[in-house]
């Protein structure tokens, strides 16, 4: 009996249940055929108008023509007006339309075997060092044990050192080989010489060294003496979209001009000798990297291009005291530099990630998405405050997805609130993975990925996502110009792509 009454309540579970699910089905179709509705509204709107004009021409006999066309020549004054307008028009169009920007190649930076940090040598190396209490050092195995960084990730010798060294000359040293091995990697790739560069722009937010490091790499490069060059230095993780937009509203002034951006970060004299935790955390999860990337605005190269910029969106939420300190470079109790991460960062980085993408929407997000969304705004500017705010769908403006892999917490926040896929999210997660977080170079290690994997094709729409001290979220939209191989020697996944994507442990112990 008690197995016939189970079985009943169950048969009476899945009676109720099967409406359910048809209901479900039947809104995604709804949903579905509402998108194609309005993507295609215009085409469709368009057809009837068509049809009417070519049955109207249709009835149009040759009397009526010869008409119009006598009419018109009778007529010089309101022809040559109409030419004139038409040609200036033209002529207006082409004259203050803005320069493209292509995205010729870049490269990534790969440190040599010897560089290699495994997170157990890294608490080695961190006993070792002495300068850190039982609490710091515990506080540090946590981090690395739930991180989300693999065991082939990359320090400067200056610090895995034993003892470390970490002095001017070392600091130099690392930005040297990360920087000249990126852009090395890039003028191979790209055929370019470094006579042929007009505008260089470095970002790096710790290292300001005197001369600066684009004279580093002028000096280096024999570079010509008519060179725009920049150095943007404090702006954090987000300043190689920042360099990005520079260089594209340069390049918006100088015609038939190519740019040279070099992303990186210095880790040899930014390391934390201190016991805060607050500043512990950037030791952990920071590692060494770098990327150099060509552009040009000159339609010629659009051939040998592999990408246009389509988008660049910048947000800055420094008004805000909060957001302003929440990654902060400041010295502790015993004048031990380092930089302090607030408890209150995810909040900000959702803040200002919604801004960001409130000013992107409309720029990419098809109609129906934008209908959606100031509906949902409109509703509840009317009091219906109990409503959930409409989450765009990102996913009908972009194929792919580079975020910036600060952290683990960090992409698991951004992949609920935007409702990633582990497929869109896998970019990020292994490079953080494979590379560590690389400051502002970790956005090109995740497109690097994406090509590794075979993934672009023609047409395709990739979304740079970054975060920085500040505090700044900066977008940048890139379009494909062409399917990308897979199997480019020269990309920094080539050599063990294959065994990419890992399941990557939410605990990793290092006892």
């Amino acid at each position: 009996m008690e197995e016939s009454g189970a079985s009943t309540a169950f048969a009476q579970r899945r009676k109720f249940a099967l409406p359910d699910v048809a209901r479900t089905v039947q809104l995604k179709y709804v949903k579905l055929g509402y998108h194609y509705l309005l993507q295609h509204g215009m085409f469709l709107l368009l057809l009837p108008l068509c049809a009417a004009v070519a049955a109207e021409m249709g009835r149009l006999r040759h009397v009526s023509a010869a008409a119009l066309w006598e009419m018109l020549q009778y007529n010089l004054v309101s022809v040559t007006l109409f030419s004139a307008s038409l040609v200036f028009g033209i002529t207006l169009y082409f004259i203050t339309r803005p320069f493209p920007v292509y995205m010729v190649d870049f490269a990534c930076y790969r440190a040599p075997k010897e560089d290699m940090c495994s997170n157990a040598n890294f608490m080695r190396c961190s006993v070792a060092m002495g300068v850190f209490n039982e609490k710091s050092l515990e506080f540090q195995r946590k981090i690395c044990e739930r991180s989300g960084l693999g065991e082939e990730t990359y320090l400067p010798p200056a610090v895995i050192s034993d003892p470390p060294n970490p002095c001017m000359a070392e600091a130099r040293r690392e930005a040297e080989r990360v920087m000249f091995g990126a852009i090395d990697e890039l003028f191979e790739k790209t055929g370019l010489k470094p006579k042929d560069v007009g505008i260089l722009i470095v970002n790096c937010s710790l290292f300001v060294p005197t001369p600066s490091l684009p004279a580093i790499i002028v000096n280096h490069y024999n570079m010509r003496g008519n060179i725009k060059s920049f150095n943007l230095g404090g702006m954090g993780c987000s300043a190689g979209v920042i360099s990005i937009d520079l260089a594209r509203h340069l390049l918006q002034v100088h015609k038939n001009t190519t740019a040279l951006v070099v992303s990186m970060e210095n880790i040899t004299l930014n390391w934390y000798w201190g016991n805060d935790r607050s500043k512990l955390l950037s030791n952990c999860i920071f590692r060494m990297g770098g990327a150099a990337i060509l552009l040009s605005n000159s339609r010629s190269m659009k051939v040998r291009s592999k990408y246009e910029l389509v988008h660049s969106v910048r947000t800055h939420k420094g008004a805000d005291d909060k957001a302003y300190s929440c990654v902060f470079q400041e010295e502790d109790c015993e004048t031990n530099v380092g930089v302090s991460l607030s408890k209150d960062l995810m909040s900000i980085a959702g803040n200002a990630l919604k801004a960001n993408i409130t000013t992107l929407g409309p720029l990419v997000l098809p109609l129906s998405e934008q209908i959606l969304f100031f509906a949902s705004v409109l509703v509840r500017k009317l009091g219906a405050a109990k409503v959930k705010p409409y989450i765009p769908n990102f996913k009908l403006a972009f194929e792919h997805f580079c975020i910036h892999a600060g952290g683990r917490a960090v992409l698991d926040e951004i992949q609920n609130n935007l409702k990633l896929a582990d497929w869109h999210m896998e970019p990020s997660r292994m490079t953080l993975f494979r590379f560590g977080n690389t400051s502002s170079s970790s956005l090109w290690y995740e497109l690097a990925y994406t090509e590794a994997k075979g993934r672009v094709n023609r047409g395709d729409r990739i979304w740079q996502i970054a975060f920085g001290s500040g505090f700044k979220c900066n977008s940048a939209v890139w379009r494909s110009l062409g399917s990308v191989s897979a199997k480019e020697p020269s990309n920094v996944w080539s050599s063990f792509i294959d065994s990419f994507p890992v399941k990557v442990p939410t605990f990793r112990s290092l006892s």
